[in-house]
């Protein structure tokens, strides 16, 4: 995504922090570099989207909703409190394979970030993958209704073959039109 973003012709502000496991300091940390950018002019109603994968897709939808803004979301998370309660323990990070403990408080601070509707589905993109084998295509279909985006046939909850889908994803964070735009 930061090579496709980098080389997309347009200068662009790209974050991508590591987000600490516990839900209420990510969004702490998200906030902050949002309203950084905000303090030197940016609008997130227009210039700002955001972008997640999983739980990262149930972020940029708790803070697409507070700050108004597009958010583009990745085999997301509906339901998180839900859908994390059983993950309590200790976990390898992705990228690192560093350990962290996800804590019994951490579902309460999921629950208490719930979105329980979204305002307006039209700023979001919905990346959703039939062959995810860990989250239900048709919840992510259902919740994001009237969103823009697809539902893949196949893949994996991992998007594994993203690549193919990047180009869709990158149009809609930079504001371009969509192309070949289908949902289920």
């Amino acid at each position: 995504m930061a090579h496709a973003i980098a080389g997309c012709g347009v200068v662009v502000a790209w974050h991508c922090p590591q987000l600490p496991a516990s839900p209420a300091q990510a969004l702490a940390l998200a906030n902050t570099i949002i309203e950084s950018a905000c303090n030197t002019g940016t609008d997130p109603r227009t210039e700002l989207t955001l972008i997640g994968s999983s739980l990262g897709g149930y972020y940029a939808t708790c803070l697409a909703e507070q700050w108004q803004c597009h958010a583009a979301v990745l085999n997301p998370v509906v339901n998180a409190a839900r859908d994390l309660a059983s993950q309590v323990g200790e976990h390898r990070q992705y990228h690192s394979d560093e350990p962290f403990v996800f804590l019994p408080e951490y579902v309460d601070e999921l629950k208490a970030m719930a979105v329980t509707t979204l305002a307006d589905p039209r700023r979001y993109y919905l990346l959703a993958t039939t062959g995810d084998e860990v989250l239900d295509w048709r919840e992510m279909s259902r919740w994001y209704a009237g969103s823009q985006g697809r539902i893949v046939q196949g893949s994996d909850h991992g998007i594994s073959d993203f690549a193919k889908w990047l180009p869709d994803v990158l149009a809609f964070a930079l504001g371009q039109p969509q192309t070949d735009t289908q949902r289920a």
